[in-house]
């Protein structure tokens, strides 16, 4: 129990006095980076499902 103690206040220091958080402004421009890129690998997984659903019902049609 002591072991898991010494980790929490361990971890509580290094959160509270090493690590160096972003500044405001930049963590909306990383978030917006993030939702555009989002948005990108969304559309194109999107457009590539679309293709490959067609490609499919063609192939099926062929068939009957």
């Amino acid at each position: 129990m002591e072991k898991l103690l010494t980790a929490l206040k361990e971890s509580y220091l290094e959160l509270t006095q090493k690590v160096t958080w972003p500044s405001w402004s930049s963590l909306q421009a990383s978030t917006i980076v993030v939702l555009v890129a989002t948005v990108i690998l969304t559309t194109f997984v999107f457009f590539m499902d679309l293709g490959s659903k067609t490609l499919m019902d063609f192939i099926y049609a062929l068939n009957k």
